[in-house]
């Protein structure tokens, strides 16, 4: 995997490079995005096989959509009063989401397993649309709760709540089909 990450850095920053606005230019760096996108895939993606440089190069195109759209909407909030400007949390690899019934195990195999299945949610996480993604992080990574996200969101709780609903059963459907091999339909 460090080998992959290493070839395809050129490919990814001048991806970044394209895609960052001037707006977003002022407050994040296009070498920040790069190592970050870089360091979630070498250190959160399950360790499987993508069928060619194409699957890859899509990957981690969707890994940067997604920093950038969470930059953005980060960046879009606090507009409103630049004093409450604050780095943004990133979900925590021990998270509130936990869909493994075996997580109180304490045996090596029961761990490597869990860890193994946390590093495929958080890589189906990344297929997702931005919203959706946001969502699931904020109410099952970060512990926040429907009244927070909805604030942040500018929307109702139900709204909020409604959303996280429906993203629930498309991450469920996207770990589906990475489990299968299936990235192609995801990119």
């Amino acid at each position: 995997m460090a080998q992959l990450v290493e070839q395809e850095y050129g490919f990814v920053r001048d991806h970044v490079h394209r895609r960052l606005g001037p707006a977003l230019r002022r407050d994040v760096d296009t070498q920040d995005v790069v190592q970050a996108t870089m360091l979630h895939a070498l250190r959160r993606a399950p360790r499987f096989l993508v069928s060619d440089r194409e699957h890859l190069r899509g990957l981690f195109v969707r890994m940067v959509e997604n920093t950038l759209r969470s930059a953005a909407r980060h960046q879009q909030r606090q507009k409103r009063d630049p004093r409450r400007e604050q780095p943004r949390a990133a979900p925590a690899d021990d998270t509130v989401l936990d869909l493994d019934v075996a997580a109180t195990a304490t045996d090596p195999g029961a761990a490597a397993a869990r860890e193994d299945h946390r590093a495929w949610v958080r890589l189906a996480l990344e297929l997702l649309d931005a919203d959706d993604r946001e969502v699931i992080e904020r109410r099952d990574y970060l512990g926040q709760s429907f009244v927070e996200i909805a604030a942040d969101f500018g929307e109702a709780e139900d709204t909020v709540r409604m959303r996280h609903r429906r993203a629930l059963p498309r991450l469920a459907a996207a770990l589906i089909k990475l489990r299968q091999g299936r990235l192609r339909d995801l990119l």
